[in-house]
């Protein structure tokens, strides 16, 4: 277990404690503020926000988090029969899955379905929009939160 560099798992945790926030934030107030205003306001803030998180700040983090989990996963599955190995591959299978998952299979297509929608749907599809895009991302915040409480655990053992 010593052979993985603590360097690597502080990253993991690190990087998917910070997506974490970032899915926090949009679960907390960020959404709930682009509700509280009319619909064509929150869905073009939201398109302007979509278009922006794809950029390099947020993308380095949010794909290098994902990277590096599926790394750690694959070296886990040489040493499974440590316990910290079972604690590394369920703490990356949440990320991948449960965040990097779900946006590529549900936050993402609810983004693009947003932007191509004509002005005359965006008021009918914007409450259904928020409440889908908020749920999913509830999954994403606590999936990101799980993975980097069992990587500070395996740490902690160390």
């Amino acid at each position: 277990m010593k052979t993985i560099p603590s360097t690597l798992l502080i990253g993991a945790a690190i990087a998917t404690a910070l997506n974490a926030g970032v899915f926090y934030a949009f679960s907390s107030f960020v959404m709930a503020g682009l509700g509280r205003i009319p619909p064509e306001q929150g869905a073009n803030a939201m398109n302007a926000i979509s278009v922006t998180a794809v950029m390099a700040p947020f993308m380095i983090l949010f794909m290098g988090a994902t990277l590096l989990c599926l790394g750690l996963a694959g070296w886990s599955l040489f040493s499974f029969s440590a316990f910290d190995s079972k604690l590394i591959l369920a703490a990356s299978l949440f990320y991948v899955i449960g965040c990097f998952g779900v946006t590529a299979m549900v936050n993402v297509p609810l983004n693009d379905q947003l932007a191509a929608a004509p002005p005359t749907e965006i008021v009918a599809m914007w409450r259904t929009y928020l409440h889908d895009w908020v749920q999913w991302n509830h999954v994403r915040t606590i999936a990101s939160t799980l993975s980097a409480l069992l990587y500070i655990i395996v740490l902690v053992r160390r």
